[in-house]
């Protein structure tokens, strides 16, 4: 047991090849802010004001956690999720090769909390990516007493959090794969993990393809130049006079005099003889 023991230890011992990769990755720089609960993780901080991390700290926080997920049993009891748009791929990711449950994007509110609901879950591990945006998953959490274990900045609220591993949380490229396998190298390229902005995403060399022929017709052109006549249209004669209009004859002349009336207002009604 004890060769065993010493055995695993040293090949979990810090390797300078991991530490120079995580200096790559800018896994050390922190925010301008820090946590009094962080200061603990460290190191110094620069001139201008960004703090910077002791990066052993860092990997023994990285062996804690790798050995409490592999205590657990089942890796479909374990929840990783990321609000974030730079973790989302990473969590997917690990899912992908740990087996474990991802939930990328919003947290749906009673996710952990509401039996009632048809993606109710009661993980026994959860793990964030920022415990700043997944605030809502990590009070979930400890109302169902789930360990937690999350990455951590200097600026990051620990309460609730079981496990804070400390990198930075605000830099693409400095999401780590999240399993250490001692006995086993791992073969799956880092750069899987890392977000990538959708313009990037497409093929520099995608250009705009003609429409292809179909049932060996030849493809229309679309150009607007064929669908026209070329043919000139002749003006219209908007310089002639136009024709006066002739009026049409009046039955009467309003100068006239008007017609005599047949009886003057002033004769006598006949009498009428009872």
């Amino acid at each position: 047991m004890a060769a065993n023991g010493s055995a695993s230890s040293r090949q979990l011992s810090q390797k300078e090849a991991d530490i120079k990769m995580m200096c790559a990755a800018e896994v050390h720089l922190g925010t301008k802010n820090c946590n009094y609960q962080m200061e603990r993780y460290v190191f110094k901080r620069r001139n201008d004001g960004i703090y910077i991390f002791n990066l052993g700290k860092t990997w023994e926080k990285l062996q804690m956690a790798a050995r409490v997920i592999v205590a657990i049993e089942n890796p479909q009891d374990i929840i990783v999720q990321s609000a974030r748009p730079y973790g989302q791929r990473a969590v997917l990711k690990f899912a992908q090769y740990t087996g474990a449950n991802a939930i990328a994007g919003r947290h749906t509110p009673g996710t952990f909390t509401n039996q009632m609901q048809t993606s109710f879950s009661e993980p026994r591990l959860l793990i964030l990516t920022d415990p700043r945006t997944d605030h809502q998953p990590i009070k979930e959490g400890a109302l169902g007493n789930i360990p937690i274990i999350a990455f951590c900045d200097t600026d990051s609220p620990m309460r609730f959090v079981d496990i804070g591993i400390p990198p930075t949380t605000r830099e693409s490229t400095a999401l780590m794969r999240g399993t250490i396998r001692p006995a086993q190298k791992w073969d799956v390229m880092v750069d899987l993990f890392f977000y990538r902005e959708p313009e990037e995403a497409k093929p520099e060399d995608e250009d705009e393809v003609a429409p292809q022929a179909e049932f060996g017709l030849p493809a229309p052109e679309y150009g607007g130049g064929d669908q026209w006549t070329t043919a000139a249209i002749p003006d219209a004669a908007w310089r002639e006079k136009p024709r006066p209009i002739s009026a049409a004859p009046a039955a009467g002349s309003w100068n006239d005099s008007a017609p005599a009336a047949e009886g003057g207002w002033d004769t006598a009604a006949p009498q009428l003889h009872q």
